[in-house]
């Protein structure tokens, strides 16, 4: 993995001088609907500056809506969103990117009829710093060496790993302050599995702070300083990475926790 200047937003809280630092983000009693299918049910949730944190948990646990939600792809029915100290919970997602945070959805949803160069700058839409943007363009190289390689390549003719490098790359510039990542690993070869990993361990070095939610969740849990165990839109568990058994999540996906 290649070694590159430090890609955070410049507001980016790293908590590195020893006194106490705020969350990042703060999530109270969030609450998701759909209809009358409560598909999120009243979570709480932290992040702490320069961490990451996993939400995990089996199909129609609720974890995509959550971060649909807090990138304001969503509407609440009930709670509080906070971001860097800023109620964000009625913000529009264009303002919430402005704000410092990046979504790299389920599936990498990139501009297929785009070139890769054309997909990187549509990613820093809310910037005006043209030589900054050049210079991050020159960073996402760093870190993704084959999107160097294939800059006038049309993003849909990309395999999928290789589109997988770019919906993070995109995210990345806006120079966010939270990256928010859902499923990065779905459908790639296990190398490619490893490089996206390895990836997001990278910009976590470089002060990144990243949500993730990870289908494997043992790999979820061993990248990951918190981790958040999601069951029927509700979170069931919580503890650091390190602490979380593995063998015993499997009951609090089953609905045994107790």
């Amino acid at each position: 993995m290649s070694h590159t200047a430090p890609i955070v937003h410049p507001t980016a809280l790293t908590g590195h001088t020893g006194q106490a630092v705020p969350p990042l983000l703060q999530v109270e009693t969030l609450a998701v609907s759909y209809g009358r299918i409560r598909a999120v049910d009243g979570i709480d949730l932290t992040v702490e500056p320069g961490r990451i944190v996993s939400l995990v948990g089996s199909n129609g646990a609720g974890k995509t809506t959550t971060l649909m939600a807090l990138s304001g792809l969503l509407p609440l029915t009930a709670g509080r969103i906070r971001f860097a100290g800023e109620d964000i919970t009625t913000l529009a997602p264009e303002l919430r990117v402005a704000r410092g945070i990046a979504h790299v959805p389920e599936r990498r949803r990139v501009f297929a009829g785009m070139s890769v160069r054309e997909n990187l700058v549509l990613g820093a839409y809310s910037r005006g710093d043209a030589i900054e943007i050049a210079g991050d363009l020159e960073r996402m190289v760093a870190l993704f060496p084959r999107l160097g390689e294939r800059m006038a390549q049309l993003a849909g003719t990309l395999s999928g790993g290789e589109q997988q490098m770019l919906a993070i790359a995109r995210g990345l510039m806006s120079r966010p302050s939270l990256l928010i990542m859902d499923e990065p690993t779905m459908g790639l070869a296990p190398q490619m599995i490893d490089l996206i990993l390895d990836t997001v361990l990278e910009i976590r070095k470089q002060g990144m702070t990243v949500l993730l939610v990870e289908q494997n969740a043992v790999e979820a849990m061993r990248l990951s300083d918190h981790v958040y165990i999601m069951r029927l839109g509700r979170i069931v568990h919580q503890d650091s990475g390190a602490n979380i058994d593995p063998e015993r999540v499997k009951s609090f996906y089953l609905g045994a926790e107790a």
